[in-house]
């Protein structure tokens, strides 16, 4: 079976952090009435929870978008090296024929 994307999961993880303590701060009649307040402390109690308790989901992410961009780097970092041995050639045939 194919693992989920560790990015998705935390997103999913970290929504749910948020919308499940707002929709129980909406069941008390101060909150519906002040709605941004409820919002307010559903995000803070959301901070909360993903800095306690999704500390793995957040390091398999990051791993994930690490190994990504070195994916993409090597690439663009073998080209390069391909560049410099071009320019290093030219330049040490240059060298010799002025040797010469």
């Amino acid at each position: 079976m194919k693992k989920p994307a560790p990015f998705l999961v935390y997103t999913v993880l970290r929504l749910l952090a948020f919308l499940v303590p707002l929709g129980i701060l909406w069941l008390f009649p101060i909150f519906r009435e002040f709605w941004w307040l409820a919002a307010i402390f559903a995000a803070l109690i959301g901070v909360s929870i993903s800095m306690l308790f999704l500390r793995s989901p957040l390091t398999d992410a990051s791993a994930r978008l690490l190994e990504r961009r070195e994916s993409r780097t090597s690439g663009g970092q073998a080209d390069a090296d391909v560049e410099d041995d071009a320019i290093d050639g030219v330049n040490r045939a240059a060298d010799g024929d002025a040797k010469a």
